[in-house]
């Protein structure tokens, strides 16, 4: 037999998000409990599948990578946009990838985008490529050496 609440932390969070927005008093909080529970009973019907992650230094190394390319990025992005003299050619990118994980995919996507200069376009599944855009393309081979090694490996490190 299943859970009364199969998702308490969602519940939970459910919770307090209706008694932020409608404010506090009892019927709300009673209404919003019982909302809650109903929401997070839905999601039994969704059977998420297995995500493969598997948490470890990897996790740790793959943050601080993100972080530090985020301020770097932010510094070369500034650079272009704020002195006119600073030569740049922007493009498309082509890029072959190992991943299958779902999961992993969805996190270099957000890396990708999050990534002042970069930009997400496009995940041709059955080639298994991704079309990125570049604000500052000066060499592709280099720019698919660096995504494969700093992002991809670490996530098939810790996806697959």
């Amino acid at each position: 037999m299943r859970r009364l609440l199969p998702f308490p932390l969602l519940t939970l969070a459910l919770l307090v998000m209706w008694v932020l927005l409608t404010g506090f008093s009892p019927g709300h909080v009673v209404l919003g409990g019982l909302v809650a529970a109903l929401v997070s009973r839905t999601m039994l019907s969704l059977e998420p599948e297995v995500t493969g992650f598997r948490p470890g230094l990897a996790v740790l190394r793959l943050a601080a990578l993100v972080v530090a390319d985020i301020v770097r990025s932010n510094i070369a992005v500034a650079r272009i946009v704020l002195f006119r003299g600073v030569e740049h050619k922007s493009g498309f990118l082509h890029l072959p990838i190992e991943l299958r994980n779902p999961y992993a995919l969805a996190i270099l996507a957000v890396i990708i985008t999050a990534t002042p200069g970069t930009l997400w376009v496009e995940h041709d599944a059955r080639r298994h490529i991704i079309l990125i855009h570049v604000l500052d393309l000066v060499d592709e081979e280099e720019w698919i050496q660096l995504i494969k090694h700093r992002y991809e490996r670490l996530l098939m490190e810790i996806f697959e």
